[in-house]
């Protein structure tokens, strides 16, 4: 697809193509992965925080009520 963008900062433009080059990449997909990034951002943004507290407990099974206190012990000694 051929396209044509408008107002970008040239200084910021020859920079991301010498990047590119550098790398061995054409600009078409140098721009691809840098909208896709782009839009990986936006979009961890949008989502919604959450919260320790909306943890649900898990049941471990029998005899594990003291595992946490048990690693304590072996990691940093009584």
């Amino acid at each position: 697809m051929n396209i044509t963008i408008r107002d970008v900062d040239e200084r910021v433009f020859r920079r991301f193509k010498a990047e590119a080059v550098k790398d061995g990449a054409r600009l078409g997909s140098a721009v691809t992965k840098a909208m896709k990034f782009w839009l990986n951002h936006k979009e961890r943004e949008r989502r919604p925080k959450k919260s320790l507290l909306e943890l649900k407990p898990i049941d471990w099974g029998e005899d594990t009520e003291k595992s946490s206190m048990e690693i304590d012990e072996i990691l940093y000694g009584e």
